[in-house]
């Protein structure tokens, strides 16, 4: 498991080197974005990685690794967006807004921990094509969630959902660092 945690936080680390830099030069513009519009935005990424994997070739001069980094970081705006409903402020401080991300980050790497203790570490065994359906599948949730305006019967809400997508996305992101 260590070599695991040391690949989700070298993983990680890059992610939020990517968001703190972002947040420096460009504030924190997306506190306009409603949950929706963020969710909108991480089935566009997700839909141009499975474009890509399915055609092999990109138009855009951009692999894939940097659509999994923005799916972790839009996930962890939504999830940011969910915990400040209600607060209006549309500029958070540097700081506050990467304090959050830690926060959840955290969250996020302690449930990795909890599911890779119960399924004994099956994504390894998973191709990135998969990692990469099964947010689209985690997507599709969310936006469903979403239409019945947050209300399930028995599934989990919508930030565990967000927070499946931002481990797949690191799950994917360390397969792309071993050569997958």
């Amino acid at each position: 498991m260590r070599n695991t945690l040391q690949q989700y936080d070298e993983a990680l680390a890059k992610c939020k080197d990517i968001f703190s830099k972002k947040t420096t030069d460009y504030g924190t513009a997306w506190r306009i974005l409603r949950t929706s519009s963020l969710t909108d935005q991480i089935f566009i990424k997700a839909n141009r990685i499975r474009t890509i994997q399915e055609n092999g070739l990109s138009k855009v001069d951009e692999g894939i690794e940097p659509e999994f980094i923005g799916i972790i970081n839009y996930c962890i705006m939504a999830i940011i967006q969910l915990e400040l409903d209600g607060d209006d402020r549309m500029e958070l401080e540097t700081e506050e807004t990467v304090n959050y991300y830690r926060k959840f980050a955290q969250a996020a790497r302690t449930l990795m921990e909890d599911k890779n203790h119960d399924y004994g570490e099956a994504w390894r065994d998973m191709r990135i094509s998969s990692l990469t359906d099964l947010i689209l599948m985690k997507v599709l949730r969310v936006k469903q969630i979403e239409d019945n305006k947050g209300k399930t019967l028995i599934s989990e809400g919508i930030d565990a959902n967000y927070y499946d997508m931002i481990n797949y996305a690191l799950f994917a992101l360390i397969k792309i660092s071993e050569g997958e």
